[in-house]
């Protein structure tokens, strides 16, 4: 009897432990549509490109709709399992990093080129963003707030699910209680797509990009179609990419003597020591590969969080 209890005991612990290895790291942010509204934009030089981007920083400190709101469906959230990584405390842990990184640049003195929202990402560690907006109404003496809740994956930024809704008119309510209600009736539904989505990560790995290039005249004198015991170096990494991927999958859009474009690679969340696994860290491995089997130097450039670029020849 004792025993049954300790093996009864035991996989109820397991099955725990695993239940909330899988939850997934959520943040939620307003949406592009709600901060452009409100105003809360700014400016950025994206590579010669002139483009608004959200300014979240001004948002937090000028709504306090928002933060109210947010701190609300964050309660909510994590009521259900879902805690949320917290936009405000990522904001500050930015801010701590901005003057060290101004100074950091390549070799050749070129800075790190991330837009505010990649580093926002990265910094959270989220698998999924939830992004938020609302709008309220006036019908006389009555408002009624109406809301849009969308999740989408922070490494794709493809579309995983949505809700969204109106709630009952009010005399009295306030904006937060107002959005509250309306989003409670749907909140289960919702975390339903987030779960279903992570489950499907969990069971078929995280889905990234990787691109191979090669330095231009670089020490070395190899490109892609260099031979290595009999086999390209294209051949070599694509079989890398077999080995490493969940279930093989990745899919091979371009593969020339200078380039080659990996698409829909599936990463596993999780090494064998149980170490999250994100796109630069997976690519870092296949740079180990190279230099140990072949001796062959590369440098990996994370491009946002889901994509990073493997250059060869060089370090």
């Amino acid at each position: 009897m004792k025993k049954l209890l300790l093996i009864a005991s035991t996989l109820v612990l397991s099955l725990s432990a695993f239940a909330q290895a899988k939850q997934p790291t959520v943040m939620i942010v307003p949406s592009d549509t709600w901060c452009k509204q409100k105003g809360y934009m700014h400016v950025i030089d994206d590579m010669g490109t002139t483009k608004e981007v959200p300014n979240y920083e001004a948002a937090l400190l000028n709504d306090m709709d928002l933060r109210s709101v947010m701190q609300s469906i964050s309660n909510l959230m994590a009521d259900r399992g879902f805690p949320l990584k917290d936009l405000e405390a990522t904001i500050s842990s930015l801010q701590q990093d901005a003057a060290e990184n101004s100074f950091l640049t390549s070799k050749s003195g070129n800075q790190i080129a991330v837009s505010d929202y990649d580093r926002l990402i990265q910094r959270a560690k989220a698998d999924i963003i939830m992004e938020l907006s609302w709008d309220v109404q006036t019908m006389g003496p009555k408002r009624q707030v109406t809301y849009i809740l969308a999740g989408k994956d922070a490494y794709t930024n493809k579309n995983i699910g949505g809700v969204s809704g109106q709630g009952a008119p009010s005399f009295t309510a306030d904006v937060r209680t107002l959005l509250l209600d309306a989003v409670v009736s749907n909140i289960d539904e919702f975390n339903s797509y987030l779960q279903r989505h992570f489950d499907d990560l969990f069971a078929k790995g995280r889905e990234v990009a990787v691109d191979v290039m090669v330095f231009q005249d670089n020490e070395a004198g190899i490109d892609l179609e260099s031979e290595f015991d009999g086999m390209e170096l294209i051949e070599i990494i694509e079989n890398w990419m077999a080995e490493n991927t969940v279930e093989h999958r990745f899919s091979t859009l371009e593969a020339t003597e200078t380039h080659i474009k990996f698409e829909q690679v599936r990463i596993p969340l999780f090494n064998e020591n149980g170490m999250p696994i994100d796109t630069s860290r997976f690519a870092r491995q296949l740079r180990s590969y190279l230099k140990k089997t072949y001796q062959i130097e590369s440098k990996v450039v994370a491009k946002g969080l889901g994509k990073a670029i493997v250059i060869v020849g060089e370090k």
